[in-house]
């Protein structure tokens, strides 16, 4: 899921021009709004979690962040219903959190074995506000992780995310719902993903950390080959260059970044035909991989909203514009 990477603090990734139009604020008329880290703190995701009157749910596949802990306890403290699935492969890293949370009065459990990974990042408050996140309440990593998060206030989204996380967290088997906008791993991820990238007539940019599903990637070739402006930017080119090349070799374009120090792509995000009126975009946990797709707990959601689409495009533009071309 990560590499091992160099941890010092970022240099700055983006102006002030594009930080300024990047930085969405937390509410939106339309339902939906954007975060984008590094350029934004995540005061706002605390904000999010101590704004809860009545239940707070989370679902993350690394929680290492002491304010967000000590704020999910004080809630807790404060008589709201918290509670908190980690990922049980990873109690290395999740394992102070989840004492904390226990001895503070949370309900916290480990994932199902059912998936390989519960990867899922997702906050619902009072259960009428959710945030999808494609980054990790881990804050080891936040001066360098490219992430997005959006806040979704559609009543079937949050219903549903609602409804998958009281059966994982009873460990019981469930059918997701997509509401509205939503893509679930392990039922239905990939499929969602391949129509938004076969649907695409005119661009289509992608922001992702692991490129190495052959499905997805087949159809970004093809999307280039029959004539998509397509732009990807990606990690380290030493485990995806095959799949770089064949993208390439169709026509795209492909920037990287390392894993020695500076940005670091963590993001899963697609825009496919910005500035058009079929324009769509995804953000989530899911990555391009089999593991990711068809055997993981992953949670994402495609959405038309014109802030988060120009949030996401615009940051893709600033990082393909500052990688190195592959």
């Amino acid at each position: 899921m990560r590499a091992t990477r160099f941890l010092g603090l970022a240099a700055a990734v983006c102006s002030a021009a594009l930080c300024a139009t990047t930085a969405v604020p937390a509410q939106a008329a339309t339902g939906f709004s954007l975060l984008v880290f590094p350029d934004q703190s995540h005061s706002s995701v605390f904000a999010f979690i101590t704004s809860a009157t009545k239940s707070i749910d989370v679902t993350m596949y690394e929680l290492r962040d002491t304010t967000a802990v000590n704020d999910l306890v004080s809630r807790a403290k404060a008589g709201v219903k918290v509670r908190v699935i980690l990922d049980a492969q990873h109690t290395s890293v999740n394992g102070s959190a989840y004492s904390t949370l226990k001895s503070g009065g949370v309900g916290v459990t480990w994932s199902s074995s059912a998936f390989v990974y519960t990867h899922q990042k997702s906050i619902t408050v009072d259960a009428a506000k959710s945030l999808v996140l494609s980054g990790n309440l881990d804050s080891t990593y936040y001066a360098n992780d490219r992430d997005y998060a959006v806040y979704d206030s559609d009543l079937n989204d949050v219903a549903a995310i609602e409804g998958v996380f009281n059966a994982d967290y009873a460990k019981t088997s469930v059918t997701p719902s997509d509401g509205d906008n939503l893509v679930w791993s392990p039922t239905d991820s990939q499929s969602r993903l391949l129509a938004l990238i076969n649907g695409a007539q005119h661009t289509l940019d992608l922001e992702e950390l692991e490129f190495g599903d052959s499905a997805l990637v087949d159809a970004v070739a093809a999307a280039a080959d029959r004539g998509v402006t397509v732009r990807v930017v990606g990690m380290n080119p030493s485990s995806y260059g095959s799949y770089f090349d064949q993208v390439v070799t169709a026509g795209g374009s492909v920037v990287t970044y390392s894993s020695s120090g500076g940005l670091y792509v963590h993001a899963k995000a697609i825009v496919a035909d910005y500035g058009t009126s079929t324009a769509k975009v995804f953000v989530g946990s899911e990555n391009f991989s089999d593991n990711s797709l068809n055997n993981n707990r992953e949670l994402g959601l495609i959405v038309n909203d014109s802030g988060v689409l120009s949030g996401v495009e615009n940051t893709i533009a600033g990082d393909f514009a500052n990688g190195t071309p592959y």
